[in-house]
């Protein structure tokens, strides 16, 4: 009887880590590196970022383009416009070979990783997916009058329910994403504007602003930007004891020398080192926490927490965070330590990003569909009765509601808890 339930727990405990194993995670470059014909593609989500987007996700689809299919967006386009072409290619739902030719009704809406930076205007944050009959699914933009650009070819890489990696012949064009205007260079106007005339008014008069600027021109910037009321509120930095050099290093321990949206914040599991840092290993670092799709930055002395994003262009992204940033190396450890750097993968992820380009006028559906809400992606619209409706006017995907909540898994504390119980379970 012993051995029989000590064979059970064997069992039990092997086929817990399968699920374990299977639920936590993906890497879309690792897959996409197995595939030489997919390298432009994987290049640019490495350049943009995207992949780190795409790894803190699941239930997730990808549309991948074949090198000769890249050729019309590669080099022809600022890294930014490419970043949002690639992301209407970022379905926020699984989707298999089954289950494209099993969608309801013909014809589907989904939400895309566009639709989460708050610059799709009306639908264009949606694709359009329509089985036409005959073994062909085809792919287009949500946007009134659009039409199916592209067919899909064949599947890459499954891992059920997780990420489905699939190929279509040619990019999903919609409505202005190609065209948009270069996005500003005005650092401090955005500040101002995101309420951070605080912080944008010390960039200037202590001459760091350069020093941003410069480090963009090298390859790229990311800006940690205290609101107004973080100078002003309980527990904020007395900084009239620093001295001027003192406050120089603040301001940089306020940056990075990197590109690294929210996404490659989310997946962070490294001491991140700032422009303060200036090669000194162990100094001016930071550490950051996630809970969801909350990122919060610690320093040693005190958390921050990543409220909203100013702005998210390639090569630069800038956010706006809660407290200031107090370096360890000018005031001092916490009587707390700051957590480990955690990283939890989240499937709809809300920033909130100001555009920096004019968005025009929101054109009429033929059909009823959500408006979409800049802070968070809708909920894919309802389903119509319009059997092989057109490009222009899709119905909703039937399986973009439950299925795109994450499935995470906590695996030594989960695998731990359950063994456990199982283990007393059966010894008794």
């Amino acid at each position: 009887m012993a051995a029989s339930r000590v064979f059970c727990l064997l069992a039990f405990t092997l086929s817990l880590l399968a699920v374990v194993f299977t639920v936590s995670g993906h890497n879309i470059t690792q897959i996409l590196s197995e595939s030489p014909e997919y390298s432009s593609f994987n290049n640019y989500l490495s350049q943009t970022k995207l992949d780190d987007e795409i790894n803190s996700r699941t239930t997730i689809t990808i549309l991948v383009l074949n090198n000769d299919a890249m050729s019309s967006l590669a080099g022809k386009h600022p890294l930014s416009v490419i970043k949002n072409a690639l992301s209407l290619h970022v379905l926020l739902d699984y989707y298999d070979p089954l289950k494209l030719h099993k969608i309801s009704q013909g014809t589907t809406l989904t939400t895309t990783l566009y639709q989460t930076t708050g610059r799709a205007v009306g639908n264009v944050g949606f694709v359009n997916i329509t089985d036409l009959k005959g073994g062909k699914v085809g792919f287009g933009s949500a946007a009134p009058g659009s039409k199916l650009d592209a067919n899909y070819t064949k599947s890459v890489k499954l891992i059920p329910y997780n990420i489905s990696v699939l190929e279509i012949n040619a990019p999903i064009n919609a409505p202005g994403i190609l065209t948009a205007p270069a996005p500003s260079n005005n650092m401090t106007e955005l500040l101002e504007k995101a309420g951070c005339k605080t912080f944008a008014s010390m960039l200037v008069s202590s001459s760091v602003l350069k020093t941003y600027e410069s480090t963009v021109e090298k390859g790229g910037l990311t800006v940690f930007a205290p609101s107004d009321e973080a100078f002003k509120g309980e527990g904020a930095p007395n900084l009239s004891k620093l001295t001027q050099a003192e406050v120089v290093s603040l301001l940089e321990y306020h940056a990075l020398s990197e590109y690294k949206p929210k996404g490659s914040l989310k997946i962070n599991k490294d001491v991140i080192s700032t422009l303060a840092t200036n090669g000194a290993a162990g100094k001016y670092d930071l550490t950051t926490s996630t809970s969801g799709d909350e990122v919060v930055l610690h320093t040693g002395v005190g958390p921050s927490r990543v409220a909203d994003t100013v702005v998210d262009e390639t090569p630069v992204v800038i956010f706006k965070v809660d407290n200031v940033l107090l370096p360890i190396e000018l005031f001092g450890k916490s009587s707390s330590p700051a957590p480990e750097p955690v990283s939890t993968p989240t499937p709809t992820p809300t920033p909130s990003a100001k555009s920096l380009s004019p968005t025009a006028a929101k054109s009429p559906s033929p059909r009823k569909v959500p408006s979409p809400v800049a802070a968070s992606p809708p909920a894919p619209p309802v389903d119509e009765s319009s059997e092989g409706a057109p490009s222009d006017s899709p119905t909703c995907s039937e399986n973009s509601h439950a299925k795109n909540a994450a499935f995470y898994v906590n695996a030594p504390t989960y695998f731990t808890a359950l063994v456990s119980l199982v283990a007393t379970s059966l010894l008794l």
